[in-house]
């Protein structure tokens, strides 16, 4: 049996100011929307919410137009503000009651080659349960899987499953299995609050419980915690320590319930060391795959999973309960839809497509595990 995880930064649309080489012009615009998406909840706008409000606005040039290249402000009901002539904007909303609206970020295709090299990666790893995140939906996993991987030559899934989470933005968790590896039960925990009030999960972390084909239970939990983007600061590392702690808390009543083969896996968006992944890699008995003596990282020696592969960059895992973990014959990284870097001397082999870095099948190096 192998399993794997892969970030796979959407399959065919992506936010347009993710794909821009400006990092402070993406951070704008997401950090932005976020927060007007946030004040327009708000049951009663103060002056400063209003103040704060016609900034951002401002900031996403959404003042003087409703919609530009980047992102788009909707308004089903009723009016948040007024435009007139050359004169600042004014919110007139009161609260939410007022009216109903949001703010969208635009998206675009996802490149038709790094697209395809995506698919060459499942590929040739070839698992057997797959964990994906930055998936879209549902409905656009499904149109990879029936026509893309097929088309490079790849097995398809028989199970596939992503459930909605809390990011507005595409970029949901999801998983695959073969047909000799159904799903059964399936447990989200979208809805888990943190001491404030909002969502615990940036996305979700639900639980699968799949069945091999000689009939054992495995609970799989794919995980995507929040980002370091726009700024690793006290409020991000809060939010990544909650939820490396809930899913810490996730396993271990699956432990106690007497499940003994258990998977955590995914982008955690932070490194080993780090005291946010504190209560899931020290506090717990799971064991994560590249401490494996037989951890192959390829030909370059770099253990980490995202960018350049160095060890600072390892922010993907692969975390298996002790008896899994006992069964691991072969683990490591798999690079080759990975950007090497430029130069005359790349890090790593890569597919003969990845010509240009916009090829690449993410900027994440997928991590994978077979097990007897």
């Amino acid at each position: 049996m192998k399993i794997a995880s892969f970030n796979v930064e959407n399959m065919f649309r992506r936010t347009r100011v993710f794909n821009q080489p400006d990092a402070d012009l993406a951070r704008r615009y997401s950090l932005g929307a976020a927060e007007l998406n946030l004040l327009f909840e708000r049951e009663i706008y103060s002056g400063a919410d209003k103040a704060r409000m016609v900034e951002l606005l401002t900031e996403l040039g959404l003042s003087k137009a409703d919609r530009n290249r980047f992102a788009i402000f909707r308004s089903i009901r009723g009016n948040l503000f007024k435009r007139t002539g050359g004169k600042p904007l004014e919110i007139i909303a009161q609260g939410r009651e007022s009216w109903i609206g949001w703010i969208e970020l635009e998206q675009e295709p996802v490149d038709a080659i790094a697209i395809q090299n995506t698919a060459r990666v499942i590929r040739d790893v070839d698992p057997d349960i797959l964990a994906l995140m930055e998936v879209e939906d549902r409905r656009a996993l499904r149109q990879f899987n029936d026509h893309v991987l097929t088309q490079v030559g790849g097995r398809g899934y028989e199970h596939i499953m992503v459930i909605e989470g809390n990011d507005e933005r595409g970029i949901d968790v999801g998983v695959m299995t073969r047909e000799s590896y159904p799903l059964r039960l399936m447990w989200s925990h979208v809805h888990e609050k943190s001491e404030s009030g909002f969502p615990l999960f940036s996305r979700d972390a639900p639980e699968y419980e799949v069945r091999t084909p000689d009939g054992d239970r495995i609970w799989v939990i794919p995980c995507h915690f929040k980002s370091k983007f726009g700024g690793d600061n006290v409020s991000s590392r809060k939010k990544r320590a909650l939820q490396a702690g809930k899913v810490a808390e996730i396993y271990k009543r699956l432990r106690k319930e007497g499940d003994r083969n258990i998977v955590v896996l995914g982008d955690f968006n932070d490194t080993p060391e780090s005291a946010p992944l504190r209560s899931l890699l020290k506090e717990t008995d799971l064991k994560d795959v590249s401490q494996h003596p037989c951890f192959d990282t390829g030909t370059y020696k770099g253990t980490g999973t995202f960018g350049p592969g160095t060890a600072t960059h390892k922010i993907d895992y692969l975390l298996l309960s002790p008896d899994l973990f006992k069964r691991v014959t072969a683990c490591g990284l798999f690079r080759k839809g990975a950007w090497p870097g430029g130069g005359s001397k790349p890090r790593w082999d890569v597919y003969p497509e990845l010509k240009r870095e916009e090829h690449a099948a993410s900027d994440h190096h997928l991590i994978w595990a077979e097990l007897s």
